[in-house]
């Protein structure tokens, strides 16, 4: 096994001004399972295809442990790869398929066997072996390209966007035995995903990126409670953080019709640059509802305290539902999502007060973008 690292590893495109990955840093530690996330075009795969020799390297370097593999083809990296559309070869058996890398090497046929055996026992896929691709369905081919990585025994597995053909359920399935069988080989992984739910849930440390640029690579426990930035902050959390731009005033910040109390040097801070407002990060689940014995202070005697949301749709889930709604955030109209308790439904039209649980809320320079707050 071994560590890859990124060091300032910069891609452009021919004929582009503008870097497709900009001056990527990160280390992967040896057996981590680290995720590549970010919105199309942020130069996720393109980082992952650098990493595989598919993509030129223009300044920085890639190591995987100690050798710089920069300038090395693809074949000399000691990496494998798991492509999107598996890319299965339809007239050889899922054995074939699964043994041409070693065959090509020249691996003597009965070690060729074993691995494939073996790796079929780890992927249940031994009762498919004499059948061919189109006999199979979306997950097994998907098993069938993973087993393909296993036999080679790589240093380093490579996977871009895996999951993306294969539906809903089966996605969630899939993404549980990829991370359960990574942790079972110890294999570095990297992985690549649009799909942030999927990244919060395998990735042993979350790596956002954005327009070429690296955002926050995180665990997903501190990347979802201290997000770096307003996009990482909107970006990562399902529904996404409720961000909303407020007056700074004596003691906090204005919410609604309610004071709420931020932390007083993320304020400060903001004071500092001369901003008169902040942008406040609220999770869906950190709203709370007032009521007529509720705490919250209102500042006018003629409303109820915290911001006026009208429920626009309701998403029941059982144990619990989604407010999606409106409010009026100093004359603009702001799309805002409150989580209920299943039994607490509010009717479509009524009109909530909620204000951010304490010690719950994030702060960020509304200018910069940049989080105030600790």
């Amino acid at each position: 096994m071994a560590t890859v690292t990124f060091d300032k590893a910069t891609r452009i495109y021919p004929g582009g001004d503008k870097p497709a990955v900009d001056g990527l840093d990160i280390e992967v530690g040896d057996g981590e399972f680290l995720v590549l996330v970010g919105p199309s075009g942020c130069g996720k795969s393109t980082s992952l295809r650098m990493l595989a020799g598919l993509e030129d390297v223009n300044a920085g370097a890639i190591r995987i442990g100690e050798r710089d593999v920069t300038h090395l083809p693809p074949k000399d990296r000691d990496i494998a790869m798991v492509f999107q559309n598996y890319a299965l070869y339809p007239h050889m058996t899922v054995a074939d398929n699964m043994g041409f890398a070693l065959k090509i090497a020249g691996v003597n046929k009965a070690e060729i066997r074993k691995r494939v055996e073996e790796a079929a026992k780890i992927l249940d896929l031994s009762d498919y072996l004499a059948r061919k691709p189109k006999a199979l369905s979306g997950g097994q081919r998907q098993r069938v390209a993973m087993g393909r990585a296993i036999v080679r025994e790589p240093q380093v597995f490579l996977m871009d966007e895996p999951l993306s053909n294969l539906d809903a359920k089966l996605r969630v399935q899939t993404r549980t035995q990829i991370a359960s069988l990574q942790r079972r080989l110890g294999v570095t992984t990297v992985y690549v995903t649009h799909d942030q739910v999927e990244a919060m849930t395998m990735g042993d440390r979350v790596a956002v990126l954005k327009d070429g640029l690296l955002q926050q690579v995180d665990s997903p426990r501190n990347m979802y409670d201290k997000p770096a930035n307003l996009f990482v902050a909107g970006f990562i959390g399902s529904p996404a953080m409720n961000l909303i731009e407020v007056p700074i005033v004596d003691g906090g910040v204005k919410f609604g019709n309610a004071l709420v109390n931020v932390e007083r040097d993320a304020v400060q801070a903001a004071a500092d640059k001369g901003d008169r407002t902040v942008t406040v990060g609220v999770r869906p689940e950190h709203f709370d509802i007032v009521t007529g014995d509720s705490d919250s202070k209102s500042l006018s005697k003629d409303a109820p305290a915290g911001l006026a949301v009208t429920v626009n749709v309701v998403e029941e889930l059982g144990a619990d539902g989604y407010v999606y709604g409106s409010a009026k955030v100093d004359g603009e109209e702001k799309d805002i999502v409150i989580r209920v308790g299943g039994r607490a439904i509010p009717e479509k039209g009524s009109v909530l007060h909620v204000v951010p649980r304490g010690g719950e809320t994030h702060v960020f320079a509304t200018s910069s973008g940049e989080r105030l707050s600790d």
